[in-house]
């Protein structure tokens, strides 16, 4: 099948299995350092790579497979006389099989090492070997993936479009490598050089059953320099995690970051919160956030900030919920959630981390970035046109902001007792947002009085405080910034609504 190899990896899963029936079958094997070594345990008869090359490895391995005594036989033209008659006066003969995958950089990075350590994990004679044997896909079968090696022994011969289908995979490889290096040199740099481009680096965690709809293909890429995400969640049990789920997790676990250490519960549905709360415990969190919008929960996604005890998955399995997620669970939960068995349950125990720094959207012809929105602002930088309200009112007034922050605008939060009473999101208007907002606060919550309003931008009339009025809504908090905002704030006032401004937007498209 093959005549003659070069074989240098850095992850030797399954390469003996691999290699040793190409050898028996009179394959000639050039190895390097590690490699070599492994294969001769394995019963491989290794020429080093110092004899292909008649030169030694130094450098502490730094340079051994950069030599032309290497690149020739891996560019070398089958085809061109040439460059047959270079191999042959040299005594060298073409790779037709190369086998190599490259230094663990994104495992060196989450050990966090200095710098001077971690740039000995860019690896420069893999990425180079590997381009020029993928580059000569009329001879070389390069492969660069472990996974691959029981299709290739299966196919016993390789097509030309065998050999290029493993070549892409290999400038993938080497691109995606390139680009988790370059965001690691450019991680520190930030404001103080211009970035040139916009390196993803990333790597398919698993196919997906479809999309957002079944018509369309899903697959999902965890970030390459990224040393925890939401693939990093142990799913306890389950169906496989849809796109949607996904989506949706995202937004609850999102949401949950911006309550760190507060008992905070977070409902999900359609990638909007749809009922948050902070209770005495996680408990009555839970059944808050659950009876904030009993409607929209159905089938919803769940966050929460600690462990999952009996009661509280007994909770969860008394109702239809696609999935949640916390740190912990207890022993009981976990038996209690197997009665559902198709009900999906994640535990991650680092999920209050903050992972995202970059916002990444694709336009036609290419990518939006942004810095993640923070929300840092707090009381100490409001402004009290009317005065500053009580502990209790305070602490609702926070929570209807960092909600109302994670709504698609146009967005508005009313909040009373520690519970999300009634969202509205999404809307083309903001008085739209309003009426959505209060209509499902007296719609669940008829006898809450003590409500707090919040809105993610300003508003441009008096319209909307004049129905936050007429709903018994006595505090509005909001980013102001408009050029009514006198005329706004007047009419407030002559109402008895009592206006915060924050002085920051949070528009979420």
């Amino acid at each position: 099948m093959f005549k003659n190899a070069l074989v240098s990896v850095s992850d030797k899963t399954g390469l003996a299995d691999f290699i040793l029936p190409l050898f028996k079958s009179g394959m000639r094997v050039v190895s390097t350092g590690g490699t070599a070594k492994y294969l001769k345990e394995h019963g491989v008869e290794v020429v080093d790579i110092s004899e292909q090359t008649g030169f030694p490895e130094v450098m502490d391995g730094r340079v051994k497979t950069l030599h032309p005594n290497v690149h020739m036989c891996l560019l070398a033209r089958l085809q061109n006389q040439d460059d047959q008659k270079i191999l042959k006066d040299n005594n060298l003969q073409n790779f037709d099989l190369v086998v190599g995958n490259l230094y663990p950089f994104s495992k060196a990075l989450e050990k966090n090492l200095p710098f001077n350590e971690q740039i000995e994990f860019i690896d420069i004679g893999g990425p180079s070997f590997l381009r020029s044997a993928a580059k000569n896909t009329e001879k070389i079968a390069t492969i660069c993936n472990p996974k691959d090696y029981k299709w290739v022994l299966e196919k016993q011969e390789l097509t030309s479009s065998d050999r290029v289908y493993l070549a892409a995979k290999v400038f993938s490889h080497t691109s995606s490598y390139d680009g988790l290096i370059s965001e690691y040199l450019m991680k520190d740099l930030e404001g103080s050089y211009e970035r040139e481009g916009l390196n993803i680096s990333a790597q398919k965690v698993s196919e997906l059953r479809y999309g957002e709809n079944p018509q369309q293909k899903g697959v999902w890429y965890k970030n390459s320099s990224s040393s925890h995400g939401l693939h990093k969640a142990e799913i306890i049990q389950g169906k496989a995690l849809s796109f949607n789920n996904l989506l949706d997790l995202e937004a609850a676990v999102n949401t949950l970051r911006r309550f760190q250490k507060q008992n905070a519960v977070i409902s999900v549905k359609h990638n909007n919160p749809c009922g948050v709360a902070i209770g005495k415990d996680l408990l009555d969190s839970l059944n808050k956030s659950l009876g904030a919008d009993p409607m929209s929960v159905f089938g919803g996604i769940i966050a929460i900030d600690g462990t999952v005890t009996l009661q509280m998955a007994e909770k969860l399995t008394s109702m239809f919920l696609e999935c949640v997620v916390a740190q912990d669970y207890t022993d009981e939960a976990i038996e209690a959630f197997k009665k559902k068995k198709n009900f999906r349950v994640l535990k991650w125990p680092e999920l209050m981390s903050e992972a995202v720094a970059k916002d990444i959207r694709s336009i036609t012809g290419g990518f939006l970035v942004q810095d993640k929105d923070p929300l840092e602002d707090g009381y100490d930088t409001w402004e009290f046109p009317h005065g500053k309200p009580s502990d209790s009112v305070r602490s609702d007034l926070e929570l209807a902001w960092r909600v109302c922050a994670q709504l698609k605008s146009n967005a508005i939060s009313i909040v009373g007792n520690g519970q999300t009473l009634g969202l509205g999101m999404g809307q083309v208007n903001r008085v739209d947002a309003v009426k959505l907002a209060i209509d499902r606060a007296n719609s669940f919550h008829p006898d809450v009085k003590n409500r707090v309003m919040a809105s993610d931008a300003f508003f441009p009339f008096p319209d909307s405080i004049e129905l936050a009025h007429e709903a018994g809504i006595e505090w509005v908090i909001q980013p102001g910034g408009s050029i009514k905002d006198k005329e706004v704030l007047s009419r407030a006032e002559s109402l008895g609504v009592k206006i915060i401004l924050t002085g920051v937007r949070h528009f979420l498209h």
